[in-house]
């Protein structure tokens, strides 16, 4: 027991760092989404209005709307094709050509994580500019120019253009996830499917995915969290527009924040978005530890 509360010693500043970065501003952003605030001054509290005003905001419910569309670009896809790929890199490419051929292709694919959101921003404004972006450009050489379009500009593309620019920027972390834990499994399992006429497909299905539950739960857990919380590709990218085709909650959160000096009312959709990632990762982790005991 002595040893044990040694060790809690160094927990310490782990504790003190964690309630002043997290702990304190979730307080007082709580607090805050009670009372009519402008910033500057002294809050006044008002209850439940800015609850009362969010349920009734049309623009908070399309935000929240957009915001499973996040969830499909951030997690859903990136999820199931990074774990085809990771599959096909790892047992075919590593295989029939070489582990370097396969780190290769993975370290390509988890490229655009580590680019600076700002560089990402620039690069995509630069390829889907309408008039001098690279994509537009190339439609117009082979002759498509009806596909030629304002991709960031329109409202009827917006939402899918970005969807389509988060996917590229998501897809390399589960790859990378999956290939990990692809390291653990069992090379013996693989043979013997081999030796019992099992396709790819077959064991990709059977072994694969089955071997890699923990990942799969992880990776979908991060993803999912990621994607509630999306700002920066947002801002970077079209801040919330056209009319407003892209605002997610935390830009919306921002704009009233920042913009229109709401701070009780950004604070009360900041909450609303803690409570509901908060929910979605415990539902997330008892699925994971169900099935976790299901498989012992």
């Amino acid at each position: 027991m002595s040893g044990k509360k040694g060790y809690a010693v160094y927990l310490i500043p782990g504790v003190i760092a964690s309630t002043l970065v997290i702990v304190v501003p979730l307080v007082m952003t709580i607090y805050t989404s009670f009372t009519r605030w402008t910033g500057v001054g002294s809050p006044t509290w008002i209850g439940f209005q800015n609850y009362t005003r969010l349920f009734h905001d049309q623009l908070f419910w399309s935000s929240f709307g957009h915001i499973i569309l996040m969830v499909v670009a951030m997690a859903v896809i990136p999820t199931l094709l990074g774990l085809v790929l990771a599959a096909v890199l790892f047992d075919y490419v590593g295989k029939r050509f070489s582990d370097r051929w396969a780190s290769f292709f993975r370290s390509g694919f988890y490229l655009p994580q580590v680019i600076p959101l700002a560089v990402t921003g620039i690069i995509w404004g630069w390829i889907l500019h309408p008039d001098y972006g690279a994509l537009n450009k190339i439609l117009n050489a082979v002759g498509l120019h009806g596909l030629a379009v304002d991709w960031l500009g329109n409202p009827k593309y917006a939402l899918f253009t970005v969807m389509a620019v988060l996917i590229w920027i998501q897809l390399g972390y589960p790859i990378v996830m999956f290939m990990s834990g692809l390291q653990r499994v069992d090379p013996s399992l693989y043979e013997a499917a081999d030796l019992d006429g099992a396709s790819w497909w077959q064991r990709f299905r059977r072994i694969t995915v089955y071997m890699i539950r923990p990942e799969f739960y992880v990776v979908l857990i991060t993803t999912t969290i990621a994607a509630l919380k999306v700002f920066a590709q947002i801002f970077v990218l079209t801040r919330g527009g056209p009319s407003n085709a892209t605002i997610v909650p935390s830009y919306f959160a921002y704009r009233n924040y920042f913009e229109k000096a709401q701070v009780g009312y950004g604070s009360a959709i900041s909450t609303v978005l803690t409570v509901l990632i908060i929910v979605l990762a415990f539902v997330f982790l008892r699925l994971q530890n169900r099935a976790e005991r299901q498989s012992r």
